[in-house]
């Protein structure tokens, strides 16, 4: 199977994407390797997933190009040969908080980027697509566990809004198209290669660095921590899903269990040895109290089974991090 997988450079996709290549897709990547965070780290990410391809002998393409722009993206559609069987849409610019300061560049590389594919799809009859949505699309709301059948009419910050997008311009690609399409809502996703700025990333770089960490509010906020094992299991699978059955369909990808930020700390804390230096600030806006994934559909149809607790899954990350740092 050929897979057409953007955001092939970053945390998820680079994860995604080397768990094709095992099992022996053959994958064309895409990725702007923008500056939202140092292109190194994706430069680091793309070799790792390179030297994945070659040690399993699959094929692996990298494309260095925008998804709004790049007309490279038409000749991918164009070429019989190198047409994609499957759309798996993880490119995004990422966070709740810099959306806010940067709305228009959300809304462009988000909503149009995600039409454009949509468009490709159509225009070659290139019918699965896997999108990556967010649990941010449930808003602030504080009934939980979360579940996909539930009002998703009230984001709060743009990121969470363009998600929001791409769920419904799924829907219409479907309706009008035939598109099988399944959106997945990612719930806090932690592990190796985890953007620096993320806080399980920010918050551990600190402590073992003596630096004090800024925690926003009591404490008692809470989320759904799910670790890239996980996720990427939820991903293949949605892309098999996706290039076997039609339909529409939305699914939770999460742990299914929530850790307060105090409780992530302490988690975190234990994991590096070290005491935190903790600063306590006001709330910032965008964020929600809390999030909690109800995978009980994920569980049926897709098999989804995470198996990775915070209290395996913080260790496993700053044992990541201390052999990225050198051992420090």
């Amino acid at each position: 199977m050929r897979v057409l997988l953007t955001g092939a450079a970053g945390f998820i996709g680079s994860s995604v994407a080397e768990a094709l290549l095992r099992r022996g897709d053959a994958v064309v990547g895409v990725d702007n390797f923008n500056d939202f965070y140092d292109p190194a780290i994706k430069e680091r990410n793309a070799a790792e997933v390179a030297a994945t391809a070659a040690a399993h002998g699959a094929e692996f393409t990298l494309l260095r190009a925008d998804l709004v722009t790049d007309p490279v993206l038409d000749r991918v559609f164009e070429d019989d040969a190198t047409r994609p069987d499957v759309i798996c849409h993880l490119a995004a610019w990422a966070g709740v908080r810099p959306s806010i300061q940067r709305p228009m560049i959300y809304e462009t590389t988000n909503v149009q980027g995600t039409l454009r594919i949509l468009e490709l799809c159509r225009k070659y009859d290139v019918r699965p697509f896997v999108f990556a949505s967010s649990s941010s699309v449930y808003g602030a709301r504080t009934e939980v566990p979360f579940r996909e059948t539930d009002r998703v009419d009230d984001p709060i910050s743009p990121y969470a809004a363009t998600k929001k997008a791409g769920e419904l311009l799924g829907y219409t690609y479907h309706h009008l198209h035939g598109t099988r399409f399944i959106g997945l809502r990612f719930f806090t996703v932690y592990g190796p290669r985890q953007r620096p700025e993320m806080a399980i990333h920010l918050f551990a770089r600190r402590i073992l660095d003596g630096e004090p960490i800024r925690m926003h509010g009591d404490g008692s906020s809470s989320r759904d921590y799910t670790y890239i094992d996980d996720i990427v299991e939820g991903v293949v699978a949605s892309i098999d899903r996706a290039a076997t059955t039609d339909g529409y369909r939305v699914y939770n990808l999460g742990n299914s269990a929530t850790t307060t930020l105090a409780g992530l700390i302490q988690q975190i804390e234990a994991a590096c040895g070290k005491a935190a230096v903790i600063q306590q600030v006001e709330d910032q806006p965008g964020d929600v109290p809390r999030t909690f994934a109800d995978i009980a559909r994920a569980k049926e149809e897709l098999a989804y089974d995470p198996r990775t607790p915070v209290e395996e899954g913080i260790p496993k990350f700053v044992a990541w991090l201390r052999a990225l740092r050198g051992g420090a």
